[in-house]
């Protein structure tokens, strides 16, 4: 395997994020086992195989990672490339049957975002992926975002209950953070909040995927999505176009 560095173009490194989603999708298939880690609540065994397959393939190719389960491997300087990723987001979908669970992957140098990618690994086959400047693509098709701008038309994503119902159309609790918004993106979902907060790990790919497509992406303090700790959480919400990110933000912003 070639090793990466900052100068690799975007294409190079969305091969190798590729070659890692099929390493952790071979994990995947073959698991029988979703008893508990017993390391960290609501941790599965599963997420353990599934990042050190993961980790074999990131670190050959010479690249830092920020993963949900192992934290920090390699260096992460000025010159380098680190990989953002959750084996498996959605875990207790997949423990229990629903068929809604991803790899996501989104690699970053000290400018930002420099690919991103989104494999639903239940079917195996849909895969999201965006570079910067370069457009985002659901199975090589070019994604755009609805042209929905008014909330009480909106079909809206979410992660969390709101303490009280907000006058939007529908709303789906699906249960994957990556792969819900990457819906935004291909315009499926009008809009998608984060009623809670999440690890950078859940959202930074398809944050990209979002931004290369045209939906509108924010932080619900204006802070930076892209962060570098493991301890770090953000609360991102994503909208279709610009009318309806105002609406979904005050909804958001009513939530004490």
């Amino acid at each position: 395997m070639s090793q990466l560095t900052k100068a690799s173009s975007n294409q190079e490194i969305l091969a190798v994020l590729n070659e890692t989603a099929d390493a952790v999708g071979k994990v995947l298939r073959a698991n029988k086992d979703w008893s508990l880690s017993g390391l960290r609540d609501t941790q599965y065994s599963v997420d353990l195989r599934a990042d050190a397959a993961a980790l074999e393939v990131l670190t050959g190719a010479g690249v830092a990672v920020l993963s949900e389960e192992s934290e920090i491997t390699g260096v992460f300087g000025d010159d380098d490339l680190c990989v953002v990723i959750d084996p498996l987001d959605g875990s207790t979908n997949a423990s229990r049957g629903v068929q809604w669970f991803a790899t996501a992957l989104c690699a970053i140098d000290k400018n930002g975002m420099r690919a991103g990618l989104v494999v639903n690994q239940a079917n195996g086959h849909d895969r999201y992926w965006a570079t910067a400047g370069g457009g985002a693509f659901h199975n090589g098709v070019a994604m755009r975002p609805s042209s929905c701008v008014d909330l009480s038309e909106a079909i809206v994503g979410i992660s969390g209950i709101p303490k009280q119902r907000p006058k939007w159309a529908q709303f789906r609790a699906l249960g994957a953070a990556a792969l819900d918004i990457c819906l935004v993106a291909d315009g499926v979902l009008d809009a998608w909040i984060d009623f809670h907060s999440h690890g950078v790990w859940d959202y930074l790919a398809s944050a990209l995927i979002c931004q290369e497509a045209g939906a509108q992406v924010v932080e619900h303090q204006d802070r930076s999505l892209v962060v570098h700790e493991h301890g770090q959480r953000r609360t991102p919400i994503v909208a279709a176009t610009p009318e309806l990110l105002v609406s979904v933000r005050q909804i958001r912003a009513e939530q004490k």
